[in-house]
Parts: structure tokens; sequence; C-alpha cells
């Protein structure tokens, strides 16, 4: 990876512990370039301004998640591995990254219009990866129904930045992957 690759990837992981940790609006941009060893003036160069920081930090999670789904599901064999390699990966990036989904929690609402379109774009992509796995496990329930128990399966797998608790990171994983998986495979009564 180039330098500039690097530099990119220390201020996207610097901008989302900030804006966790202070909000989106409790941080300047000399913060986030103090928190990588520069100047804020010095971002530009990156970025076009804070708001552009907090897009791209939305929008490349929403990314790499949609992207590294596409390759499990394409690596599995089956519907089974399929579902376990995206609880897997999900699980994953929810333990080691929870910054992010703090700051998706609190902040989408500061993106443009523009940046929050292609975050929701990119998310219902992945969700649908998702469902159409699941689709094949559960074949007699209806994509809404699918679509409505992954959603409540990311609310659990998401909620880890305020669950974890006193379990170990493998404990905590492997505790979600029970749960995730016998979430989205119970034999479930259908709406009326």
């Amino acid at each position: 990876m180039s330098v500039r690759g690097r530099r990119r990837i220390a201020i996207l992981g610097a901008a989302a512990r900030l804006f966790a940790e202070r909000g989106y609006r409790g941080v300047s941009i000399d913060d986030l370039g103090r928190a990588v060893g520069t100047t804020g003036p010095a971002l530009y160069r990156h970025f076009a301004g804070k708001q552009a920081l907090l897009g791209e930090v939305l929008v490349d999670v929403s990314d790499r998640l949609a992207h590294q789904g596409r390759e499990r599901v394409a690596r599995a064999t089956g519907p089974e591995e399929a579902l376990d390699a995206l609880l897997r990966g999900h699980i994953a990036f929810a333990l080691d990254e929870p910054d992010l989904i703090t700051v998706h929690d609190r902040e989408l609402g500061n993106l443009t219009d523009t940046d929050r379109r292609r975050v929701r774009r990119l998310q219902r992509g992945y969700v649908e990866q998702w469902v159409g796995v699941l689709a094949r496990l559960r074949p007699d329930a209806p994509p809404a129904v699918l679509r409505a128990a992954v959603h409540a399966v990311f609310g659990l797998l998401n909620s880890t930045p305020h669950s974890r608790g006193e379990l170990s990171r493998e404990q905590m994983a492997e505790l979600l992957l029970d749960m995730g998986r016998a979430a989205l495979t119970v034999p479930a009564a259908l709406p009326r």
C-alpha cells in the first residue's frame, strides 16, 4: 500500500475515533490533524473538509462491508457456509470497529444528501446479500420477513459497543454467532 493510502486509512481511523468520542460537531479540523500528527489544513490534501471526511468514513465502511459480504458469499459452498461467513465477518467488524457503529448511529444526519444516499444504497445491497442467502435456507419465508430478520440481527450484532461487558472478544464472538444463527434460522411465524 502506498504512503498516501496508509495516510488516508490513518485519517479515517482517527476521524472515526474522534467522532465517536466527541460527536461530529465536537471535533474540529485541527483536532483531526493533531490526531494524525499534522495540521488541520494539511487534511485538505486528502479531503475537502470535515463533512467530506465524515462522509468518507461512513461510505468507506459501508463499501467495505458490502464488498467483503460479496466475497464471503461467492467463496461459500452452500447457504449454511455463506450465512456463517456473513455472520463471522459482521461480528468481526462489530467487535473490532465499534467506533464506526457509534458514528453511523449518531452522525448519519450530518452527511450530505449525496453521501447519505451512497451509504443507504450500499447498505441496502449488503442487506440483500444476506436476504439472498436466507432465501435459500428458508424458501417458504417471504423476502420482507427475511429482510426484517436481517435488520433485527444487525441490531443485535451492532449493539457490541454497549453490550460486550466482561466477556472476552472470543466469548462475545461465539455468543453473537450462536445468537445470530439461531435468530436467522428459527422457523418464525409469518406476519398476519
